[in-house]
Parts: C-alpha cells; sequence; structure tokens
C-alpha cells in the first residue's frame, strides 16, 4: 500500500521526520517575479541572510556532481568547493541536471531528501549558529536545524566554501 503524503509535504520533510531530527518549517509566499530566491526568502521571513543557506549542485572535474551549501548573504567559491571534494575544478551544474539528480525545481533545491544523494559540503560557517536554515525543497519553505544534523542526514563535512 502507498504512503500518502501530507498536503505540502516534500522530500526534505520526509527525512527530516524519518530520522527523528528536531526542526522549524517557516514557510513564506513566495513571488514569481523573484529570481533571487535566497534573498526574498531573507527578506520575507525575516531571518538574517548570513543564517540562511543556498543549495548549489556543481560539477567536479571530472564529471561528479557535487553539493555546496553556504550563506545566502556570499557566494559558493568554485576553486574551494573542488578543493574540499578532491577536484582539481569545479563549475555550477547545468540546471537541468541539477534538477534531475535532486528530484526539486531551481529555487527550491534542499541538500535534504535528494532523489539521488550526492557529495555534499557545508560551509564552516554554518558552525557558528545553533540552528541554520535550508531550502525545505521548495519555493517558499525553509526548514531551520542544527547544523550538525544536516551534516549527518547528508553525510557531509564541513569547509571554507564561500567566498565574499
Amino acid at each position: 500500500m502507498a504512503r500518502k503524503k501530507a498536503p505540502g509535504a516534500t522530500p526534505a520533510l520526509a527525512a527530516l521526520a524519518a530520522a527523528g531530527v528536531p526542526f522549524t518549517a517557516v514557510e513564506y509566499t513566495h513571488h514569481d517575479d523573484s529570481h533571487d530566491f535566497g534573498a526574498e526568502a531573507a527578506r520575507e521571513t525575516g531571518i538574517h541572510p548570513d543564517r540562511i543557506y543556498k543549495t548549489l549542485i556543481v560539477s567536479v572535474a571530472p564529471g561528479r556532481l557535487a553539493v555546496g551549501v553556504v550563506p545566502v548573504s556570499g557566494r559558493l567559491d568554485l576553486k574551494r568547493i573542488a578543493a574540499a571534494l578532491g577536484g582539481k575544478k569545479a563549475e555550477m551544474a547545468d540546471p537541468r541536471a541539477a534538477e534531475r539528480s535532486s528530484g526539486y525545481v531551481l529555487g527550491g533545491v534542499s541538500p535534504l531528501g535528494q532523489r539521488t544523494p550526492l557529495p555534499t559540503v557545508i560551509d564552516a560557517s554554518a558552525r557558528g549558529w545553533d540552528v541554520m536554515y535550508v531550502s525545505g525543497g521548495k519555493r517558499g519553505l525553509q526548514l531551520g536545524l542544527a547544523p550538525d544534523d544536516l551534516a549527518r542526514l547528508t553525510g557531509a563535512t564541513f569547509a571554507a566554501i564561500a567566498g565574499s
């Protein structure tokens, strides 16, 4: 018998519930004309942009996908994430490949509950927070959880991968 998902449930929410990890869900109204999803999340929720983290999928030479989780107030340093993953160089993944791999739409990519689990690196700045926020798997949903819980659930490591 198939399990029914609660309305609005996402694989990220399901992963947290299955693991019994405490979290806070923060919903907000996504505006279709917004393309800076992290800035919108900060503006709409009132959460400081240093505390909200975006999930970016990269291609690390030679052609393997990986996930970088960095504050929305900064950017992903491609050289640093490549080094953290033992690669020579990295580039942003093709958006369609990112959506296929993760199972999420751009602007709603969560590091949790991805269709294909990928090597994940969380920026070391996350360790400065008791609670960090990441996408809940759809536009308009942020999930607050402890950085160590996120790392445990995704098999992530921490490294200084954000640039200014």
